[in-house]
Formats: structure tokens, C-alpha cells, sequence
């Protein structure tokens, strides 16, 4: 044994291993000594200079007859691993820092430190140890939510254990099969917190039907407060977005029924004109010579007794009205979200483009417009309501903002603000009268209260707040379980921060296994 320093400054350790072997397969020991090998190892650096273990090992006969292994080295478990480079102390010190840094900047932090290390090394030993951690774990009350790749165009899963406050995995997308697989790889989930999205519930459903599902309480608050939004949308303000008149609209309409009616109209005359010819005793051919018409049409459109009207091709998945049935239900259930429908109509097999769905989501928007002249009298007294400070009209965005929140949580300028609104608006004053029993509801862990308050927000003859709550009646036991049980989703907003960090950090060029990595806990072999 000795140590040594070299020319390029750094430390050489030589030591030789036992003098009698182990069989690792049969245990017996064994002293006839089959050959020499040689093994070198990285250590941790001394004075900030690297060190290596020069180790001389022997290649040992194993004397059992029924063992299947004839030769062995000597193994050194509490120093290193089999075929490692590096010894275990080394091993787990390029695990903490790539799960810290990563690789690009674990590499130059371990140069620094005398143990020259990779950027490939340190995230290989990355995903090692992930993978080992992951397969150890075991979760009783999980939490779904979905983050995004690219937002509104792709988005992943994270799953977290709610009673250890830690991520357990992450899935490259939101999709039905992916999740419900998952829960079902983990028969031991007893309860499943999620967001309101329906394809979370199904995934529920499907893999883990024994677990109890929880609604967020955030998302149920912030579903109420768009509800509110939307209705005071209705009259009375301005978003800041420039909009159509309603002039301009009606004029658009109007030109586009032109068009389609000068469209027959000279279906109508090709029609007539070349059925005049025809009487006059002229052949196909002359007719298509005067009209610049192919004999072949002149010929179908003669055997006419009216024009023909145009085919309608065949549904396919290119085209949304293809998936109209699962569209009008998410419409109904108050996801109208356009991006948020296009990724779900895609996991289903659509093929054509977002704007090609956004036309038919238009249509569905203007009609829902136009049936703004049937709300009852107490949506329609909503008027501009001005800020008694300032003079502004109160925009949609603030009063649901201020409708959900506690008197005693407001300003003094907030609170002349909503009595304001009250003052100006009977619906305004039903709306936060409505939340402010929500807002009690979930802090009182008493589920029995929802009913009655579900009938009353129906009632109420207010058409979001009327969605809202038939939406809630759909997810009843979830909403329920949300009031009674002490589960949410709040851990998820922080790990999605902390994910998108992590993401932005590696410029975007990380996949699910490196995030998952980098996302789980760091791994302690101590």
C-alpha cells in the first residue's frame, strides 16, 4: 500500500485486496488464487486534488463443485460497486449535485472541486437514482394536476404525495389512459386530489375505483368567480378588447347570407341558360363549345329537373362537427376554453387544425350571445356601475373579484366599491350574497349545507351562476369530499412552479425521465 503525488498534481492511492476470497454466489471462501486484476477508482479529492485508488485484486477458483461460478474477483461492497469507476462516498455526491444543478452545471462544479465528473455521468447517476427511488415508493392520498410544456398547446402530469409533500412521478401528457395506468400500477391510493378537469375524474374512475376523489377547493372557488365574471360581462363594461359592433355583426351576417344566396342564384341561371340551349336542338358538345363548360358536366346538369344542390362530404375526423356530441357536453359543463377543448378532442382523435374548431366554437358563442336579450330582468337591470373615487366604470374582472371576498379582508376603497355594486346592481347583490355562503360552506367541513345552497344558486335565474351550479350537482361526492376532508390541491401550485424553474432552467431541452428525476427526491444512501 502507498501513496504517491504525480506530475499533474494529483494524489495516486495504491492498496491490494484480501487474501482469501468470497464466492458471491455460493459464499464459500476460497483461497486458490485463479489470477491478478487490476481496478482504478475515483475518490474525494484531498486539498483540492484528485485522488485515485489504484487497487490490485485477485481472481479467485471457486472450490464448490455445484457452483455455477468457477472463477470470481474480490468485491468491495462498502467501498464500490461492481464495474464503478467511482467509489460509493463519490457516487452519491454526483447524484446530489446533479439533482441540484443538473449537468452542464454539476460538471463544473465538480472540476472545481477535484472530482472531475461529466455532465452524461451526472445525469446518468441522475435517472440511476431516480429509478430506484420511484420503484420504493408507495402512496396512500395522491394529487393530480397538469402543467405545461407549451402552454395551450401540450401539457404533462405531476403526481405528488400529499402526506409526504413530495412529487412521486411525472407523465409526459394528460391524457386518460397514462394517468388511470398509473393509479393502477398503485392499487394502495385511497384518495385522489384533483383539479375540476373531467379527463382526471375518468382516469380516476378508471384506475382507481376504490379511491375517494377530492375537488380542489381553489379551482371550486375560482370556477365561481369566473361564473360571476361572465355575468357581469353581460352589460355594461369594457374588457379592453376591441370588439365588433353589434351593427358590425349584424352586417357581417347579413353579407354572408348574400353570398350564399347569389351563390344558387347563379346555380339557378347556369341551370336555365343551359337548358335553353338544349331546347334550341344544339348537341352537348356545341354547348360546351359556347359555354366553356366540359361535355361531361353539361351532360349530369341536363339530366336535372332543378339545380343540384351541393354534397356535404362525409363526417371525418378532420372535422369537429365529427366530435359534436363530446364538444356539446364539455360545452354544457362550462369548459370552453378553446385550447383546452382542442387537446381534449385530439386525445380523442382529431385531426384537423384549432381554427377550424374556434369556427364552430364562434358560432356556438354568438348564439349564446343572442340569447342574452331572454335573461330575467335581474341580469338585464345591470348596468355600468362607476368607482365612487374615481368615476371609472368598474370592470367585470374587479367586481368578481371583490364579490368573493370577505368584508374584512377589504380596503376601505374596496369595500365603497362593492357597496357600490350593491347599490347598482340587484344581481351583483344576489351573486356575493350566493359566495359569501360558498365561501362559509367550504370553511365549515359541513357538506349537508350544499344542497340547499346548490338549489338556491339555480334559482337565482342568473345563467352562469345556474351552470355553475349544475356543474357542481354533476361532481357532487368529489365537491363533498372537498368540505369534509382536509386534502387539496395547494401543493400542487408550488411543485408546478418549482417544475417549470427546473424547465426553464435546462432551456427547455429536458425530457419526462430528467425532469422526473430532478423533480423526485434526492436519494441518501445514509
Amino acid at each position: 500500500m502507498g501513496v504517491a503525488l504525480t506530475d499533474d498534481h494529483s494524489w495516486v492511492v495504491s492498496a491490494a485486496g484480501p487474501a482469501i476470497g468470497i464466492c458471491p454466489d455460493c459464499g464459500r471462501r476460497s483461497r486458490s488464487r485463479h489470477g491478478w486484476s487490476n481496478r482504478s477508482l475515483q475518490d474525494l479529492p484531498v486539498q483540492g486534488k484528485p485522488v485515485t485508488v489504484q487497487l490490485l485484486l485477485s481472481r479467485w477458483r471457486c472450490a464448490h463443485q455445484k457452483c455455477e461460478r468457477q472463477t470470481f474477483t474480490d468485491r468491495l461492497p462498502t467501498v464500490a460497486s461492481p464495474y464503478a469507476r467511482r467509489t460509493t462516498r463519490v457516487v452519491e455526491i454526483v447524484g446530489l449535485l446533479g439533482h441540484s444543478t443538473g449537468g452542464r452545471p454539476g460538471e463544473r462544479l465538480m472540476q472545481r472541486l477535484g472530482m472531475p465528473v461529466s455532465d452524461d455521468t451526472i445525469l446518468r447517476q441522475l435517472k440511476r437514482d431516480a429509478a430506484v427511488t420511484h420503484r420504493a415508493s408507495e402512496i396512500r392520498v395522491v394529487g393530480i394536476d397538469d402543467w405545461s410544456w407549451r402552454r395551450a398547446t401540450r401539457y404533462g402530469t405531476i403526481m405528488f404525495d400529499l402526506e409526504r409533500r413530495s412529487v412521486v412521478d411525472i407523465l409526459d401528457d394528460r391524457s386518460v389512459d397514462n394517468a388511470a395506468r398509473w393509479l393502477r400500477n398503485h392499487p394502495s391510493v385511497e384518495v385522489v386530489s384533483r383539479d375540476r378537469c373531467g379527463l382526471y375524474a375518468e382516469a380516476v374512475r378508471e384506475g382507481a375505483p376504490q379511491a375517494q376523489q377530492v375537488a380542489d377547493r381553489f379551482h371550486l372557488v375560482q370556477n365561481l368567480r369566473t361564473a360571476i365574471e361572465e355575468q357581469m360581462s353581460f352589460h355594461g363594461r369594457a374588457s379592453g378588447r376591441s370588439i365588433l359592433s353589434e351593427d358590425a355583426i349584424v352586417d357581417a351576417a347579413t353579407h354572408h347570407r348574400r353570398a350564399r344566396l347569389a351563390h344558387r342564384q347563379s346555380r339557378q341561371e347556369i341551370f336555365e341558360m343551359l337548358h335553353a340551349l338544349r331546347q334550341e336542338g344544339l348537341s352537348y358538345s356545341e354547348i360546351a363549345r359556347r359555354t366553356g363548360y366540359e361535355r361531361r358536366s353539361v351532360a349530369k346538369w341536363l339530366k336535372f329537373k332543378a339545380p343540384p344542390d351541393r354534397r356535404r362530404a362525409a363526417l371525418n375526423p378532420t372535422s369537429p362537427w365529427y366530435f359534436e356530441t363530446l364538444l356539446a357536453q364539455c360545452w354544457k359543463e362550462g369548459n370552453r376554453c378553446g385550447r383546452h377543448l382542442f387537446h381534449d378532442v385530439k386525445q380523442r382523435g382529431y385531426t384537423g387544425s384549432f381554427s377550424n374548431l374556434e369556427r364552430l366554437l364562434g358560432a356556438w358563442r354568438r348564439a349564446e350571445r343572442e340569447r342574452v336579450d331572454d335573461v330575467p330582468s335581474m341580469a338585464l337591470s345591470l348596468g355600468p356601475v362607476r368607482d365612487p373615487d374615481t368615476g371609472h366604470a368598474i370592470s367585470p374582472v374587479v367586481a368578481a373579484a371583490l364579490c368573493i371576498k370577505p368584508r374584512g379582508l377589504l380596503t376601505p376603497r374596496q369595500a365603497r366599491k362593492v357597496d357600490a355594486l350593491k347599490q347598482g346592481s340587484d344581481a351583483f347583490a344576489e351573486m356575493r350574497r350566493l359566495a359569501m355562503r360558498f365561501n362559509g360552506i367550504l370553511r365549515s367541513k359541513r357538506s349537508e349545507t350544499l344542497d340547499p345552497w346548490i338549489d338556491d344558486a339555480i334559482d337565482s335565474e342568473l345563467i352562469p351562476i345556474m351552470r355553475f351550479a349544475r356543474v357542481l350537482r354533476r361532481d357532487i361526492d368529489a365537491v363533498n369530499n372537498a368540505i369534509e376532508l382536509p386534502w387539496s390541491n395547494g401543493q400542487a401550485e408550488g411543485q408546478i412552479n418549482r417544475l417549470k424553474t427546473l424547465k426553464r432552467a435546462m432551456y427547455g431541452r429536458s425530457g419526462p425521465e430528467l425532469l422526473r428525476a430532478r423533480m423526485l427526491p434526492p436519494r441518501h444512501t445514509n
